[in-house]
C-alpha cells in the first residue's frame, strides 16, 4: 500500500487509542540483548521500522515471537555480533545495537545506520562516547568495526544531548566494569523508558529524567515484562489534524504528562484542551490561529518530530507563522509538496520558514520523502478542500501503526490504495 487517498475537508469527531512509542519501543528492544534471557515487551507498536528491528535480532541468534500483548524475545542464544542485513541502512535506530553488542559481546561490525533524509546525523558523539569505555573502531569496506576487549565505566560529558549517543553509552554501561557517569545526557522520555526497563532487568542507574546519570555496571541483568508507553508524537499528529480540520476528538492513553511543550503551542493556535488520567481532549477554534515563532529544541523544547506537521496546520491559519529548524538541517523537505496544495511558505535560510496562512489548502498528488513529513502531507490532506493522493507511504508506515485506520475512526475520509 504505497498511497493515501484522502477526501479533506470533515471536522474530526470521535476518539482513538494511541499506539506504543516507536522512538521508545527500539532501544528497548535492543537492550532485551543484555539479558540474555527472555522478556515479554508489551504495547509494542506494529510498524516496520519494529518488524526491521526484530529482523535483526533474530539475525542476531533470538527467539522472538508476536504474541497477543507484546513481543516475546529470548536473546539467550546470541552469539553472532555481526549485523549485515539492509535493516540497519534504511533504519537509523539500529545504531542503538551497537552499545547493546558492544555491552553483551564485546564487537560488533555493522554496516552503517540510516533512516530517513532529514540531515546528516553524524554519529560521532557515540564514537567518541564509547571510545572513552575502551571501544576501539575501524572501518572497514563500508562498515563499521568495534571492539572492547575490557569494557570500563568511564565519565563521560556529552557536547550536545544526543538521544542515540545517550541511549549507546546507557546500553554500554550496564555491563561495564565500574561506574559511568554520564553528563549533557538526553532529556527525552524514551531515554528514561530505556532506563526504566533496565532498572526492571536489574540494573543500578541513578538520575534517570535528568542531565546526569550514573550507570553501576557489572550487575548480571535478567529478563522481564515491560510495557511501552504511548508515543507522544503520534498523539501530537492527530492533535494537531484536529486543529487543522476542526472538531473535537478524545486522543486515548495519550501522554500528555510528556506534552508540555505541545500542548501549549495547541492552545496558542485556539485548540482547547482538557488532559485527564485517561487522555487528551482536543477542540478545535473555528479557524486555527497562526503559530507564531516555533523553535524546535531537545525536550522539553517543541519536539522536531512535529515540526512538519505544525507547518501543514500554519499553512491554513490566521495569519503569520515562522517556523525556525534548530535539530536537523533538511527538515523543510515537506515544503515543496506543501505549495502544492497551495501552501505560501518562504524559505529564509537553511533553517526558517515563513508561513503565510491561506484560508483553505487544496488536494492534491503529493509525495512523502520522509516519516514526519509524510505524516505532515496526511494532515494536511484531511484539512484541504478535494482530494489528496499521498504517495512514498512506505515512510509513514517507519512510525504510524495505521494512520489511515486512526483517522477514519476520526471521522476522516481516508483510504489506502
Amino acid at each position: 500500500m504505497d498511497s493515501i487517498l484522502i477526501q479533506g475537508g470533515v471536522a474530526l469527531q470521535g476518539k482513538v487509542r494511541i499506539q506504543g512509542s516507536k522512538n521508545a519501543a527500539l532501544p528497548v528492544l535492543a537492550a532485551t540483548l543484555l539479558t540474555g534471557e527472555g522478556s515479554l515487551i508489551k504495547n509494542c507498536p506494529r510498524i516496520s521500522d519494529v518488524y526491521a528491528m526484530v529482523s535483526l535480532l533474530k539475525g542476531l541468534g533470538c527467539s522472538v515471537c508476536w504474541q497477543e500483548n507484546g513481543i516475546s524475545i529470548d536473546a539467550s542464544s546470541v552469539q553472532r555480533c555481526e549485523i549485515g542485513d539492509r535493516a540497519v541502512t534504511g533504519m537509523r535506530s539500529s545504531l542503538c545495537l551497537l552499545g547493546a553488542l558492544i555491552g553483551r559481546c564485546g564487537r560488533v561490525v555493522m554496516e552503517h545506520p540510516g533512516g530517513c533524509v532529514i540531515g546528516r546525523r553524524p554519529i560521532d558523539l557515540h564514537l567518541a562516547a564509547l571510545e572513552q569505555m575502551g571501544v576501539a573502531f575501524q572501518e572497514e569496506g563500508g562498515k563499521l568495526r568495534a571492539e572492547a576487549d575490557r569494557l570500563c565505566g568511564a565519565h563521560i560529558v556529552l557536547p550536545f544531548p544526543s538521544v542515540g549517543a545517550t541511549e549507546n553509552v546507557v546500553l554500554a554501561a550496564v555491563l561495564a566494569e565500574g561506574d559511568t557517569l554520564l553528563e549533557g545526557a538526553a532529556l527525552e522520555p524514551e531515554v528514561e523508558t530505556l532506563c526504566r526497563y533496565l532498572k526492571c532487568c536489574g540494573a543500578r542507574i541513578e538520575g534517570a529524567g535528568g542531565g546526569t546519570l550514573l550507570i553501576r555496571g557489572g550487575r548480571r541483568l535478567c529478563g522481564t515484562e515491560f510495557a511501552i508507553p504511548a508515543d507522544r508524537i503520534v498523539a501530537g499528529t492527530y492533535l494537531f489534524g484536529c486543529i487543522g480540520a476542526g472538531g473535537s476528538v478524545f486522543l486515548e492513553e495519550a501522554p500528555w504528562q510528556e506534552m508540555g511543550a505541545v500542548l501549549r503551542l495547541a492552545e496558542d493556535m485556539g485548540g482547547r484542551i482538557c488532559t485527564s488520567r485517561e487522555g487528551i481532549y482536543v477542540q478545535a477554534p473555528c479557524r486555527p490561529a497562526a503559530a507564531g515563532c516555533v523553535r524546535t529544541a531537545p525536550y522539553p523544547g517543541f519536539p522536531t518530530d512535529l515540526q512538519s506537521v505544525v507547518l501543514a496546520v500554519a499553512a491554513a491559519a490566521d495569519g503569520e507563522s515562522l517556523i525556525r529548524e534548530t535539530i536537523f538541517e533538511n527538515r523543510f523537505r515537506v515544503v515543496e509538496e506543501l505549495r502544492r496544495m497551495g501552501a505560501v511558505i518562504e524559505e529564509e535560510g537553511v533553517d526558517v520558514v515563513r508561513v503565510r496562512g491561506t484560508e483553505r489548502l487544496r488536494g492534491a498528488r503529493v509525495e512523502s520523502r520522509e516519516l514526519r513529513g509524510g505524516a505532515a502531507l496526511a494532515v494536511a490532506g484531511i484539512m484541504a478542500q478535494g482530494e489528496t493522493a499521498v504517495t512514498g507511504c512506505q515512510y509513514i508506515y517507519r512510525g504510524y501503526e495505521n494512520i489511515c485506520r486512526d483517522l477514519r475512526e476520526l471521522g476522516a475520509r481516508v483510504t489506502s490504495a
